[in-house]
């Protein structure tokens, strides 16, 4: 009798993960034929790594979405709805300032761009919040921008140039400047 309960319990629980998962989600989507993920995420303003975040069944390059399946856009208290689709040009440092937002709410909300910003594409739909709200990744492996679409191409682009101007874009170390005011741990 108590083996039959065990196991029975071991086949529930994935079933009530999914009640409780199901529960907590604000926002829905149905996939449609021809979708994929950034065009999901810029349509419902919910940046890429959120819908990674709340959906973990999606694989990382977004290959598997199914028409007729349904999606959670965002959760309770971790719904990024202010989002930016990423240009062709833009830079973590450009977006910092139009948004009005420091490099540290920007990296928490988008875990998936590296320390370089060097992995930001055309296309990519990032949360520029001015709080952190996002979701925590899953896990390292379940975050879909990790994996850039090979369609895709960078936003910014470094040209070698003859001349002494300096570059249009901008620097990690130039985004950061705008961090000095945030209190060090210690002071809070």
């Amino acid at each position: 009798m108590f083996a039959r309960s065990v196991v029975a319990a071991f086949v529930a629980v994935p079933f009530l993960a999914r009640t409780a998962f199901a529960a907590s989600c604000t926002r829905t989507y149905t996939v449609k034929e021809g979708d994929w993920c950034d065009t999901i995420s810029a349509a419902n303003n919910v940046s890429t790594h959120q819908l990674s975040a709340v959906n973990p069944g999606i694989d990382s390059v977004c290959h598997n979405l199914e028409p007729g399946s349904v999606l959670c856009l965002g959760t309770e208290g971790e719904d990024c709805t202010t989002t930016h689709v990423v240009e062709s040009g833009d830079s973590c440092g450009g977006i910092q300032s139009v948004y009005g937002i420091n490099s540290t709410v920007l990296y928490a909300n988008n875990p998936q761009l590296d320390a370089e910003c060097s992995n930001l594409y055309t296309g990519e739909v990032v949360c520029v919040a001015n709080s952190v709200i996002a979701p925590a990744a899953p896990d390292a492996t379940s975050i879909l921008s990790t994996t850039v679409p090979s369609t895709t191409v960078p936003a910014t682009t470094f040209v070698a140039s003859t001349s002494s101007a300096a570059p249009a874009t901008t620097t990690t170390a130039d985004a950061d400047e705008d961090d000095d005011d945030i209190p060090f741990c210690d002071e809070l």
